[in-house]
């Protein structure tokens, strides 16, 4: 039986038992702190107030912060599987993610109990809101006396509930940028054996500090929450992603590693950012780093690890170190330990280095599906996921992402490899950014079309000296037929591009 197999109860009371006056968690907008000792006591508070048994579905609707980070671990006390849900969306948006599964109780902040009302009286069960950490504590539609009650409360101890391995911790959605949100369920071994991976990978020390300015709500966001508590280390919370908030909470808390998605890279060099000598790592993913963004950061030392992951492999798949990426900025390096990473053609079947061909990941980190076994059954086999993603490895066995196999397009009956096209227009000296779709066309079924984000202080936008361009790099059924220029690309709020808002944008010029 090896460690990941382990039954276990919530890490959080693990590490408050063996380190508790170590940092735990840092809210980095209040400068709040909390050890192991004190979190584990705001658990047992949180945990009190709900009324729940072990297996019982949980829907949280919560901001960044504390609250998520509290909530997240009484549920994982009390044996319940918390479902993670955006703060941002209506309760239209959530009902389509919530339909998905049978939810026994929802549970909101001051600014999202509205919809987690709605929510919860529509399925006729329990809501409960949670308070700031340290306040009054969480309440719930059963308060009668609160001050009697959270000073009871207060008072109690719970004692955990023993996590088999395959128990589903949390479900997190997939970013829907092509389709209806998958819900994914990970269990405890996905994210224990991800954290142990990740930290082969990256590195641990005793005083790491783990800067997450990343929505909570999807894998980049929390994994750094449950490996924080395995490695005994901290996470700082934030929900300020500008440049200058990100490297003020960097310096001030003396955080040594960040989490943050590409778009995110890009803003800190462009503010003129000087990274400290404190931080170990810049962990970047949920979507595709450019290689012109890696080489820029490298040369601006910063720190970085350009990753391929997916809520799937509860985050991490393939990470590259800067040495790696120094050599090869369009990879994203070797796969992490225990991930088994193959290339195979649209019949299954492995394909030799170096050819292109569909990404199929297996190992411990690996979700047992979705919550819709029909969506499961579309890309689960024998404990291997199929990612949808193309690409290929290299002779030492780098893997490199080429794009989706289901954003190809199909043009007059050639098929064409958006970011292929998207990587072209990226080298175009005054195109800062650039995304490609699909949009319907009449006579070719479906035409190439391309959002450019210029360069800053590029003047007026000339379409023929793009077109001109293209023309010597790009084969003709590759050519962008419709071209438009935007402020930003529309991006789902882990950082991917929302294929689905751009090709209508597109498709209405």
């Amino acid at each position: 039986m090896t460690p990941t197999s382990w039954p276990t109860t919530d890490l959080c009371a693990k590490r408050a038992a063996t380190t508790p006056d170590r940092t735990a968690l840092v809210d980095g907008d209040s400068g709040r702190q909390w050890t192991y000792r004190e979190l584990d006591d705001a658990v047992d508070a949180t945990a009190t107030r709900f009324d729940l048994e072990p297996g019982a579905v949980v829907a949280t609707i919560l901001p960044t912060g504390p609250q998520i980070v509290v909530t997240i671990f009484a549920l994982a006390r009390l044996g319940a599987t918390g479902v993670l849900l955006s703060p941002d969306e209506s309760a239209d948006e959530l009902r389509t993610k919530t339909d998905q599964t049978s939810i026994d109780c929802f549970v909101g902040a001051a600014e999202t109990e509205s919809v987690a009302k709605a929510l919860a009286s529509s399925d006729g069960v329990d809501h409960v809101t949670i308070d700031p950490i340290g306040d009054t504590g969480p309440t719930d539609d059963q308060s009668t006396n609160a001050d009697e009650r959270d000073h009871a409360d207060r008072n109690r101890r719970i004692d955990p509930a023993p996590l088999a391995p395959d128990h589903t911790q949390i479900v997190v959605f997939t970013s829907g940028t092509t389709g209806t949100p998958k819900g994914v369920r990970v269990t405890v071994e996905n994210l224990r054996a991800s954290a142990i991976a990740s930290a082969l990978r990256l590195g641990v020390d005793p005083s790491d500090r783990w800067l997450v300015p990343l929505p909570q709500h999807h894998m980049g966001g929390f994994a750094p929450i449950i490996r924080s508590a395995l490695y005994g280390t901290a996470v700082v919370t934030t929900r300020q992603t500008g440049p200058a908030d990100i490297a003020r909470h960097i310096e001030s808390h003396r955080c040594t590693g960040l989490s943050v998605v590409p778009t995110m890279v890009r803003s800190l060099l462009e503010w003129g950012w000087e990274p400290p000598a404190h931080l170990r790592f810049v962990l970047v993913g949920g979507a595709p780093t450019p290689p012109e963004l890696v080489t820029d950061a490298l040369e601006a030392d910063v720190p970085i690890y350009p990753s391929y992951g997916a809520s799937e492999a509860a985050s991490q798949i393939a990470t590259a170190t800067p040495s790696q990426a120094s050599r090869a900025p369009e990879s994203v390096g070797n796969p992490l330990f225990e991930t088994d990473v193959r290339i195979v053609d649209h019949e299954g079947n492995p394909v030799e280095r170096g050819e292109s061909g569909e990404v199929v990941v297996s190992g411990p980190t690996i979700s047992p599906g979705y919550l819709d076994p029909d969506q499961t059954a579309g890309s689960f086999t024998d404990g291997r996921f199929r990612t949808g993603d193309l690409g290929h490895r290299d002779d030492v066995g780098r893997l490199r992402i080429t794009g989706r196999r289901s954003d190809r397009i199909i043009t007059g009956g050639e098929t064409v490899d958006p970011a292929e096209v998207a990587r072209v227009l990226r080298s175009h000296e005054g195109i800062a950014d650039a995304a490609v779709v699909g949009i319907p066309d009449r006579k070719w079924g479906e035409r190439v079309a391309a959002a450019l984000v210029l360069e800053p202080g590029v003047g007026d936008f000339e379409r023929q000296a793009v077109e001109t361009f293209c023309e010597n790099r790009l084969a003709t059924h590759k050519r962008p037929r419709t071209i438009a220029v935007v402020e930003q690309l529309p991006r789902t709020d882990s950082g991917t591009v929302d294929r689905n808002q751009l090709a209508k944008r597109l498709d209405d010029e």
